[in-house]
């Protein structure tokens, strides 16, 4: 399994995964997790409330869709990397807190081995998502490649 936000040390990984995959003739599943236990339904109520009157109100479903389909780009990356080495790669896109969102699967699906980077995206998703490799590492029953090196933060 690789998890993958689209960061460039995601990317690293997948490369890494798709590669181990060829040479030990196994299945990719590029596991994407949009982070819905961060949103919250948002309507021009709650943007007066807060004295902030912007001209593009998100609500929740664009936001969601904006998630998504960011999320659909990062599973495509690693099947297209899949596709160029001969591996095949089952995208799955999943909602809720990433870490065990993440965990929750490897564990059920009988995961033999997470490939990921050590760390993905920054700014806001890095405050509210916290270390998502940390937490896999700590919590996991299922193995965790952490691949790092020359990938921007």
């Amino acid at each position: 399994m690789i998890a993958t936000d689209g960061s460039d040390c995601s990317k690293l990984a997948a490369n890494k995964g798709t590669e181990l995959a060829r040479l030990s003739g196994g299945t990719v599943y590029a596991v994407h997790v949009v982070p819905t236990a961060y949103l919250f339904p948002m309507d021009g109520d709650y943007f007066s409330s807060m004295g902030i009157n912007p001209y593009w109100e998100p609500t929740y479903e664009t936001m969601y869709e904006a998630l998504n389909k960011q999320g659909q780009q990062a599973v495509n990356y690693v099947k297209s990397l899949g596709e160029m080495k001969g591996v095949v790669v089952e995208p799955v896109l999943l909602d809720g807190h990433p870490a065990d969102e993440l965990i929750r699967y490897a564990e059920e699906e009988g995961m033999d081995i997470v490939i990921m980077g050590t760390h993905g995206k920054k700014g806001l998703d890095r405050l509210l998502l916290g270390s998502v490799a940390e937490n896999l590492n700590r919590h996991s029953k299922v193995p965790i490649m952490v691949v790092g090196g020359k990938c921007k933060s």
